[in-house]
């Protein structure tokens, strides 16, 4: 007998429980997979805060940098700036310079001693050459002893030739008439009222007397530029400082002072070029101090001003006290 087939049903109870796991298991490796994207997604937070302080941090630096920079940068253009100043300054101060450098240069070919001319007449140094002095051209009182000889001219405006600019001729033809009372001497130095020296290649020392020098010094004079102050003081004590000698007793120097004007007082000036030019135990000087003295100024000063009269009592004192002679030119 046949067996009866028993009908088979796919949604068994078997089945169902099958799905009901798989789907429980799916819930929960959903479940668990949810807590696992908050781990990661707390990590990425927690990574992107840690870059972002970074980051501010970094910031933080830039901008102090930045902040330090721009101090540095206003600090340079305030540097630069101050240097510009400076240099404009200084520019300023090279052209001055430039300008007083020009005034005091001499002629390249009238008022320069060329060294190469100088040297034929060096000999004259070396040997004795008398010469009898010429006193009858002399002014009366002057001292013809001297073998060193000093000229110092005040070159301030009055001395000069308002039309032309240049040292009156009435000047530098007494200082020729001066040298040629002395037919030769050992040295021969000539300054203006300022102390600076005419023959500037000359300065600080003697120049040797010789027929081109005594042109120079002429050349010299009729192309000097340099307008001096109304005072021959400044230019007397630098002579007696540079070039007295206590040490050679032979050396008989003389000073001429040419000039007009005199604006202080004496009796500093008369203290001063004592210490300066002392006595010795006989009474007599190292240095002699003579004067000639122009009426440019007395001629046509004011009875308040008195400067002539003042450079003529300052040199009448100083001449006497220093054993030379004060000699007032007429014209």
């Amino acid at each position: 007998m046949r067996k009866s087939r028993r009908d088979l049903s796919i949604f068994s109870l078997s089945f169902l429980d099958c799905i009901s796991c798989g789907f429980g298991a799916i819930i929960l490796l959903f479940v668990i997979s949810l807590g696992s994207e908050r781990l990661v997604i707390r990590d990425i937070r927690d990574t992107l805060f840690k870059l972002y302080q970074e980051r501010m941090t970094e910031l933080d630096s830039i901008n102090g940098k930045t902040i330090h920079l721009t101090l540095e940068n206003k600090k340079n253009k305030d540097a630069l700036r101050l240097e510009k100043d400076t240099v404009a300054s200084m520019k300023v101060e090279i052209e001055l310079l430039e300008k007083k450098i020009k005034e005091s240069l001499f002629g390249k070919e009238n008022l320069l001693v060329e060294i190469d001319e100088m040297q034929d007449y060096v000999d004259a140094k070396q040997q004795l050459v008398e010469l009898e002095q010429i006193e009858t051209e002399l002014p009366i009182g002057v001292p013809v002893e001297s073998n060193h000889l000093i000229f110092i001219l005040d070159t301030s405006g009055s001395m000069r030739d308002p039309r032309s600019g240049r040292i009156w001729n009435i000047v530098i033809s007494k200082v020729q008439e001066t040298l040629e009372i002395y037919p030769i001497v050992t040295g021969i130095q000539i300054m203006d009222a300022d102390g600076n020296y005419v023959l500037r290649p000359t300065a600080g020392q003697w120049i040797p007397d010789s027929p081109t020098v005594r042109s120079a010094i002429g050349r010299a004079l009729a192309f000097y530029s340099h307008h001096s102050q109304s005072n021959p003081v400044p230019g007397i004590t630098k002579a007696v400082k540079v070039f007295l000698d206590p040490e050679d007793p032979d050396k008989k120097i003389g000073i001429y002072v040419f000039g007009d004007e005199y604006t202080d007082t004496a009796s500093k000036v008369l203290t001063r070029i004592d210490k300066l030019n002392p006595k010795d135990e006989e009474g007599n000087r190292a240095i002699t101090i003579n004067a000639i003295g122009f009426p440019h100024v007395v001629k046509f000063e004011r009875h308040y001003t008195k400067t002539g009269l003042k450079f003529a009592n300052l040199m009448r004192e100083l001449t006497y006290e220093h054993g030379g002679a004060f000699v007032g030119i007429q014209y």
